[in-house]
């Protein structure tokens, strides 16, 4: 006869008492984690590099809640950044549970709309920088790299501490890694591309070496954030107008819940590794990948 915890929502998706770090915990998709995690529960790091904004978000989001916020001012594109966020989690915490690398970074957008080849020439080579290329990538793939192989002891444990569970990673990636399409965007998107094949890399390798720790990705498709309304509130959250309503399958931008049932999945599910999830009302239905 089969156990009924095996089916109910408090257990199959319980992330109660687990020790999260969400980097770019303190707006858009990043903070939406935050709150899904440590109001079920989770204590929950948030890293980021304006303390102002972190020490807000957990000013608002951190009380009545069942778990915690907790505020770490770092840099995940340096490495020396990236260790000394792990020397500060060493400190406090025996493992790591849950890992999100949700911290990334975009550049201003080209137009690939052109008469001819000089147009073209002029609209894709002249703005563009090298610098404006190596900083996405530092941030958008080497980050989350560093992030995760620093951190692989510290989730080998989270697995050996908890009975049926396994320390995972989660790396927020995008549709715009996905669609065939620049989006206006060939910088950030071939950066998100390769975030997506990283994870495949990091959750092959780290298998082969013997540990169980899940490494998966979720690819939002549009969701308010800094990122995609230029800017936020005084409650660190994002709105989009409704000219989204009608430019997808959905006919409207992602929700918090939405947001919330995938990081939740993601976090839970111990039979899943090595994965990308899109999470984007249709988009890449309509986009084509």
């Amino acid at each position: 006869m089969s156990n009924k915890t095996n089916f109910q929502i408090a257990d199959v998706f319980n992330v109660k008492d687990k020790v999260a770090l969400v980097t770019g915990g303190g707006s858009g998709i990043g903070l939406m984690i935050t709150q899904t995690l440590a109001i079920n529960g989770a204590k929950v790091y948030i890293v980021g590099r304006t303390e102002e904004k972190l020490e807000r978000v957990a000013d608002i989001y951190g009380k009545d809640i069942e778990g915690k916020i907790i505020p770490i001012v770092g840099d995940i594109s340096d490495k020396e950044g990236v260790k000394k966020i792990v020397k500060e989690i060493e400190s406090r915490e025996k493992c790591l549970c849950i890992l999100v690398n949700n911290a990334g970074v975009a550049a201003p957008k080209t137009s690939t709309e052109a008469a001819d080849a000089e147009e073209l020439r002029k609209n894709l080579f002249d703005p563009t920088t090298v610098e404006e290329w190596t900083s996405q990538y530092a941030t958008n793939v080497v980050g989350p790299y560093l992030m995760t192989t620093a951190f692989l002891p510290l989730l080998q444990k989270s697995t050996e501490t908890h009975y049926a569970y396994s320390g995972c990673v989660i790396n927020i990636s995008s549709i715009s890694g996905l669609v065939k399409i620049s989006q206006g965007h060939f910088s950030y998107n071939a950066s998100k591309a390769g975030i997506v094949h990283l994870n495949r890399m990091m959750a092959t390798e780290v298998a082969k070496a013997g540990l169980k720790i899940r490494i998966n990705s979720i690819a939002p498709g549009v969701f308010p954030s800094e990122m995609t309304t230029e800017g936020s509130k005084d409650d660190q959250k994002s709105e989009m107008s409704k000219e989204h309503k009608g430019m997808l399958p959905s006919q409207r931008p992602g929700k918090e819940s939405d947001m919330a049932t995938a990081i939740l999945f993601a976090a839970s599910c111990q039979y899943l590794n090595g994965q990308t999830i899109p999470v984007d009302g249709g988009y890449l239905i309509q986009a084509g990948e």
